[in-house]
């Protein structure tokens, strides 16, 4: 097979919010550490990404929240409660996004199959940030290559704990990108969003699909939501990209979430939606998205990287009780109800 463009720069690990804070700094270093130990380099094409332009960003964000970003950044502060702003961390922030920019591109340059270790920035909105998040590179690399190749439609696909309220936001009246989010139920955990009813607004109306899932669901809930909701409406949309956030926050291991999740299924997830894929554009840009346990999360992007390359050599372990399943299959009927106006 083709090799996998995996856009890493050194400098992606200085992309940390602090000792105390959850989200962890060297995770792209050690994800590619452990690659390289499992035999992987040789199935990679990797190469270092230049920042982001702030013509670019500007596509997405405001020039007020932009501003307001470097001047934090000169000296440290907050952005919110959540999301400090550590001295230098707007450079890193424009690293991030240009290595999605790389990835993207290299999608319309001869590969199928891109990855960016430290992308996957859902929370952050057009004018302010949250949940760890300065810059949406999901948002900034659509209107990227919509611009630069005329690409009408793109699907994303995003399976972090987290609802993906920014892309949300920018994207509710866009009927040219499909936004679906499965995640933990937001009346239990942050940003609060993220309900079957939120279906898109105006021309969008239909294109936002969001599957919530209760605390202690697990893979047996996921895989049958999954196979329900995702691949024949991504088919109907004939998308002439998918972008995959692959958050592991979902992972039984991870601190901030409830959902029960094991190792396995990130390589489902992945083998999954590479034939979706395959089926429909041939342009898939995976996004590395949440996980606040490094030992589980390294240990699930390796699995997602043997699904997109084809390897079974997976981690396995112990599937846990999914206590949800039948409550699980009520939301995704009554999701398939309200979708069944539009799909």
């Amino acid at each position: 097979m083709k090799r996998i463009f995996f856009a890493y720069h050194d400098d992606f690990n200085k992309y940390d919010l602090g000792k105390d804070h959850p989200l962890i700094g060297d995770k792209p270093r050690r994800t590619l550490q452990f690659l390289k130990e499992r035999n992987f380099e040789s199935l990679l094409d990797i190469k270092e990404p230049e920042p982001a332009r702030e013509k670019d960003i500007l596509k997405v964000h405001t020039n007020r929240y932009l501003e307001e970003v470097r001047f934090l950044s000169e000296k440290g502060g907050y952005l919110s409660l959540d999301t400090p702003v550590p001295k230098g961390l707007y450079n890193v922030a424009l690293l991030a996004v240009g290595g999605t920019l790389l990835a993207g591109e290299a999608l319309f340059r001869g590969y199928n199959i891109s990855v960016n270790p430290l992308g996957g920035f859902h929370h952050a909105c057009r004018d302010r940030s949250s949940g760890f998040c300065i810059f949406n590179d999901i948002a900034v690399v659509i209107e990227y290559l919509k611009e630069k190749y005329d690409i009408g439609r793109i699907a994303v696909i995003d399976l972090d704990v987290h609802h993906a309220n920014g892309t949300q936001e920018i994207y509710y009246e866009d009927p040219s990108v499909l936004l679906i989010s499965f995640h933990q139920d937001g009346r239990t955990l942050y940003p609060g969003t993220g309900f079957i009813d939120e279906i898109g607004k105006g021309k969008g109306e239909g294109y936002t699909i969001n599957h919530p899932f209760l605390p202690l669901s697990g893979n047996e809930s996921y895989i049958y939501a999954f196979k329900e909701v995702i691949p024949e409406i991504v088919r109907k949309f004939k998308p002439h990209l998918i972008i995959y956030q692959a958050g592991v926050d979902t992972h039984h291991a991870d601190p901030l979430a409830s959902i029960l999740l094991t190792y396995p299924i990130y390589h489902f997830f992945a083998q999954e939606i590479k034939e979706l894929s395959k089926q429909t554009c041939k342009r898939l840009l995976v996004l590395l998205g949440g996980g606040y346990n490094s030992i589980s999360s390294i240990k699930s992007y390796y699995n997602i990287m043997c699904g997109l390359a084809g390897r079974e050599d997976i981690i396995n372990e112990e599937e846990i009780r999914d206590v949800n399943f039948s409550k699980t299959r009520k939301t995704t009927k009554e999701l398939m109800e309200i979708l069944s106006s539009y799909w």
